[in-house]
């Protein structure tokens, strides 16, 4: 398995946040998952984390030094 970047994973990692939000909020809207204030509220932080850590790692992978061809 090839080493990621730390850009790719911060990358990875927020669009995991970010799916993991999108399926419990529908799980939630459609009351599969009975919903509540604790279950949003972590819903809700799990998508602003996967937003930022998804700029965080679009940051780094800009910066990664392009190799010349």
């Amino acid at each position: 398995m090839p080493k990621l970047s730390s850009g790719a994973r911060y990358l990875l990692i927020g669009l995991t946040l970010m799916v993991l939000s999108v399926i419990l909020a529908f799980l939630m809207t459609i009351r599969v998952i009975t919903p509540s204030f604790a279950l949003s509220f972590i819903v809700f932080g799990a998508s602003f984390a996967g937003v930022l850590l998804g700029v965080v790692g679009v940051a780094y992978y800009a910066q990664l030094p392009r190799h010349k061809q």
